[in-house]
């Protein structure tokens, strides 16, 4: 099902973690399969002045396929300029790793999306120009991650109602 290249990114994930010092987060989920991913990137400059990846790291939420992703994805971004960066999409991670089963592809997309979220915090908090392409799909992902968390909140209300004592109707006082 897996390629030998998906297995050993998720056996021995590349920037696996939480950077100590980073520029922004990326974060985003998937309604339907639960998977979250948080994108931690340093920007730096290079020779030339421009804003690079100058380190990145991650925490996955998820299956094999999104670990696999997250560490591609990470290791395709390390010191690339932001518009590279920007440039590199799901299907670029996926050819990396030697494909993904079709019903897996959409890691590769969120891989790809958390990535592409941390770039956008960045040039948000510094006030940069935001290119067209990286805005509409901000909001889109925003959407996706609202749905999430309201997925996650009434999960957790229903989960409260469940532990809370039946509710009798009768007075505790006397």
């Amino acid at each position: 099902m897996y390629t030998e290249k998906v297995i050993e990114h998720f056996r021995h994930p590349h920037n696996m973690g939480r950077l100590a010092e980073y520029s922004a987060i990326g974060k985003v989920g998937n309604i339907v399969c639960g998977d979250v991913m948080w994108l931690y990137i340093r920007v730096g400059k290079d020779d030339r002045g421009r804003d690079v990846i100058a380190d990145i790291s991650w925490e996955t939420f998820g299956c094999t396929a999104a670990i696999a992703t997250s560490s591609m994805v990470s290791d395709l971004a390390k010191g690339k300029t932001l518009a590279e960066a920007i440039a590199i999409t799901n299907q670029d991670v996926a050819q990396e790793l030697g494909g993904l089963p079709p019903v897996k592809m959409h890691c590769s997309a969120l891989a790809a999306d958390a990535l592409n979220e941390a770039i956008y915090t960045y040039l948000s908090e510094q006030g940069q120009e935001i290119p067209d392409a990286l805005r509409r799909r901000h909001e889109r992902i925003e959407k996706e991650v609202a749905a999430l968390d309201k997925r996650y909140k009434a999960f957790l209300d229903r989960e409260t109602r469940k532990a809370a004592p039946p509710e009798t109707g009768e007075s505790k006082c006397s």
